[in-house]
């Protein structure tokens, strides 16, 4: 369901920033988020080229968290990457893992996890062969005990969903609603994809509502009339609205991504941070 932008008022003033909160009052007791991250997928081709320069640039912009996914940062200089951040006032709460490197290099993943100071590594995609039932609950079983290891090393766990886990449904139930279910609420929470979910027909209020305090952060992306994706206040998402439930949702971290940012890629993420600094709910 595409929801309908409200307007947003930009050069509205600065944004708060409180270390121990994800959003804080703001005019007419509003509220704004006081901490905006950037998944770094979104710069993923220059962030292979050039990393340190990138998270430069992405510090410059005024993003203050990122979360490290693609571009190779797997196998790059970790202990570099964390005294960049550390010189440039940035954090990284959480980590994306693939499911293969979580059963196959498990120490491997909450080494790297500690090196770049996140608390959270967030599993980031299934690939096809995993899509149908069978192949699911095995997953699920996994996931469970990935969680519990992780519990164990003192780290949170939580799944970062596209459209695919709504729209494929096993004998008529989601391949998330299988999730939700299959799940230990205490092992794993949920990186809810706006974008993604709406993509798939949800009503994100509603989901939002049925999972108290089990999600984790927030991916935001928008979404023009014709579906495509978008940086934040280019499309018709209405995320003000979104944002209201967040007493009860509780989420942390609230992530611009697009998968699909055009070159240089710079401009796009400061289209959307500037949109996000900006808007009150």
């Amino acid at each position: 369901m595409i929801m309908n932008r409200r307007s947003v008022m930009l050069g509205a003033g600065g944004l708060a920033v409180l270390a121990s909160q994800p959003f804080v009052a703001g005019l007419a007791r509003a509220a704004q988020i006081s901490k905006i991250g950037l998944q770094l997928y979104t710069v993923r081709e220059i962030f292979a080229a050039d990393p340190v320069g990138t998270l430069e640039q992405v510090a410059k912009v005024g993003y203050r968290e990122v979360e490290y996914g693609g571009g190779g940062y797997d196998t790059m200089d970790h202990a570099l990457l964390r005294k960049t951040m550390d010189r440039l006032g940035l954090k990284s709460p959480s980590i994306h893992v693939g499911y293969d490197a979580l059963l196959d290099n498990f120490d491997a993943s909450v080494t790297m996890a500690r090196t770049l100071g996140a608390q959270t590594i967030v599993l980031p995609y299934m690939v096809d062969k995993h899509r149908n039932g069978p192949a699911w609950d095995a997953a699920i079983a996994n996931i469970n005990r990935i969680g519990e290891k992780l519990k164990a090393a003192g780290l949170g766990f939580a799944y970062h969903n596209h459209d695919f886990e709504f729209t494929v449904k096993p004998d008529g139930v989601s391949l998330y609603e299988r999730l939700i279910k299959g799940t230990n609420p205490a092992l794993l929470k949920f990186e809810l994809d706006l974008y993604w979910a709406i993509y798939a027909g949800q009503d994100p209020h509603a989901l939002i509502r049925s999972l108290p305090g089990r999600i984790y952060a927030y991916h935001v992306k928008d979404m023009r009339a014709d579906r495509s994706m978008a940086a934040v206040g280019a499309g018709r998402i209405d995320f003000a609205s979104i944002f209201k439930l967040n007493q009860l949702a509780g989420v942390q971290h609230f992530y611009v991504e697009n998968d699909q940012a055009p070159a240089p890629f710079i401009p796009d993420i400061t289209k959307s941070f500037q949109t996000l600094s900006a808007l009150r709910f």
